[in-house]
């Protein structure tokens, strides 16, 4: 799946999840938080392996159900200890929606051999036809029923988005006048 299509997945699910819950639109900073978790495993497996070698594939440590856990538990022992329960719960549901996203499209196929990286390492990560680099995966997007599929999500999350007042834009206008205030003191 595409960054996008996580992001898309990502914000709708937690948006699910708290209509179940609470019935409260997400906020600007757990909206950042599920953002940053659907983006988490690609930003360590991607350059990790397709840029250093350090790992078998783009989809291994990070994508592993046991890695998860672990990230998971760390961010939501740090966020917890500064009072930020809704960021450390949506760093989690995207996190998670990012693994369950690439598990659909092999598990849609019938070829549940491609899920092995949700147990690495115990089981080896797969291997795929494609070239392990940014420009090639780019360049070898075909517009498949999945991808357009994909898209259309992706459009139909971003409205959403935008009519719960587009969540989070707040937070990352701000960012920068937070960092210069951090480097000049």
């Amino acid at each position: 799946m595409w960054p996008w299509g996580h992001l898309a997945v990502g914000y709708l699910s937690y948006r699910l999840l708290g209509r179940l819950d609470s019935g409260l639109k997400p906020g600007g900073r757990a909206t950042v938080a599920v953002a940053a978790g659907t983006q988490f495993p690609d930003l360590i497996d991607k350059p990790l392996a397709w840029s250093l070698e350090l790992l078998p594939h783009g989809r291994s440590l990070a994508h592993s159900l046991f890695t998860a856990l672990v990230v998971v538990a760390v961010v939501r022992f740090a966020l917890r200890r500064r009072d930020h329960d809704a960021e450390a719960t949506a760093f989690a549901v995207g996190y998670a929606s990012h693994l369950v996203a690439d598990a659909i499209h092999p598990a849609i196929r019938g070829e549940l051999g491609e899920l092995g990286y949700l147990a690495w390492p115990v089981v080896p990560a797969p291997t795929y036809e494609t070239v392990p680099s940014f420009a090639s995966q780019f360049t070898s997007a075909n517009l498949t029923p999945f991808f357009v599929a994909e898209l259309a999500l992706t459009v139909a999350v971003a409205a959403l988005w935008l009519r719960d007042g587009a969540p989070g834009l707040g937070v990352l206008r701000a960012v920068p006048a937070w960092v210069g205030r951090k480097l000049s003191t």
